[in-house]
């Protein structure tokens, strides 16, 4: 595969490094809270700055990154809803796509569906979502409604399945143009053009419509991340792009050909590296822990564009560090290898940017 490098970054904290906090802090000890919109709206500049496809919002339902039960001490603890965290960033960006993720197990595909169409209309068509599931039992005792199999596997990726498709239909509730807001009628909605989905499953049973209209893009991306057989499945029948996480050249090859088996043929690939320029990273990181040089990273990438991904998802070891030289370093030796873009389309959306297609109403071709 050659043409276009597709790229974008996954933000989380103060960095993927599991002590970026103390990194970031002892550079400059006046540094924004990560709790706050300023902090993330500065990350949201720069990484604007570099022309990147998108960024990701990482979340989790615990206090801290991974899923231990165990509050640690020495680790960053705290964080912001990342749905909301975008929906701050939006305003105050014009081009780069905002993909938070939202917990799916656990909570109600209503409301994520009228969160992520909101973020659609407040970002003019640049949002996705990462649905994510929770497996262990201390997560679901957060809630208490139920238990969850601890195995994360035979009930979570079919429910997380259901989830999406009822999230879609809700989107496609109402038709593009339901609105009317004619005045001189009175008729402000046109009520035949809003649809009750009737959706009626193992794990949901909803009736619809949304209470949002329809979001600009018709239905903002969903990325899936992915490291196994179930999940490629999951990722094929529910997603529009899969971020994947390949160690070398083999497991590359080898994750390719599970896609593919998985009827992934259709989806963005994305392939997931965390990249650290000076510092150690995290060796225990699900990614590639990536510790070279912007060149060395560059043709790495090129490299594995060529094996088949679309693009790489990028995780900064240390956002205050890594983020930029991404955006200084790595971009510009793409651009001059002729695999960047060198600017923005106004008014893109990010479903048009992945090279997605245009998403149909599936109520409109029905309708009478």
């Amino acid at each position: 595969m050659s043409g276009p490098l597709h790229l974008g970054v996954a933000l989380d904290g103060y960095g993927w490094d599991p002590q970026a906090w103390r990194a970031t802090l002892t550079a400059d000890p006046n540094t924004a809270s990560q709790l706050s919109g300023r902090y993330w709206a500065g990350l949201a500049a720069t990484a604007e700055r570099g022309l990147l496809d998108f960024l990701t919002i990482d979340d989790t339902l615990m206090p801290q990154p991974g899923r231990g039960e165990r509050i640690r001490a020495e680790r960053l603890a705290g964080r912001g809803d990342a749905v909301l965290v975008a929906a701050r960033i939006a305003p105050v960006t014009r081009h780069i796509g905002l993909i938070p993720v939202a917990t799916v197990t656990h909570t109600e595909p209503f409301h994520i569906s009228k969160s992520i169409a909101t973020l659609d209309y407040v970002s003019h068509g640049r949002a996705g979502w990462q649905p994510r599931v929770s497996s262990t039992a201390h997560e679901a005792a957060l809630f208490g409604r139920r238990t969850v199999p601890l195995d994360g596997l035979s009930d979570l990726f079919p429910e997380a399945a259901d989830y999406v498709e009822v999230v879609r239909r809700l989107w496609d509730s109402w038709e593009d143009d339901a609105m009317i807001r004619d005045v001189s009628t009175g008729r402000y909605v046109d009520i035949d053009k809003l649809h009750y989905i009737d959706f009626s499953g193992k794990f949901f049973s909803v009736k619809g419509p949304s209470i949002t209209p329809r979001p600009p893009q018709g239905q903002p991306v969903v990325a899936v991340l992915a490291h196994q057989g179930p999940v490629y499945e999951f990722a094929s029948t529910s997603g529009d792009l899969v971020f994947i996480t390949p160690k070398d050249e083999a497991s590359l090859r080898g994750i390719l050909n599970e896609v593919a088996a998985a009827d992934g043929a259709r989806l963005k690939v994305y392939a997931d590296v965390l990249v650290s320029f000076g510092g150690a990273g995290d060796p225990r990181s699900d990614a590639l822990n990536f510790t070279g040089s912007p060149t060395e990273l560059v043709d790495l990438l090129l490299d594995w564009q060529r094996l088949g991904i679309d693009g790489a998802r990028l995780r900064p070891a240390v956002n205050s560090t890594d983020l930029p030289v991404i955006v200084d370093e790595v971009v510009p030796l793409l651009q001059r290898a002729g695999r960047f873009r060198e600017t923005y389309q106004d008014g893109e959306t990010l479903r048009a940017r992945l090279g997605l297609p245009v998403a149909p109403n599936r109520y409109t071709a029905v309708r009478p």
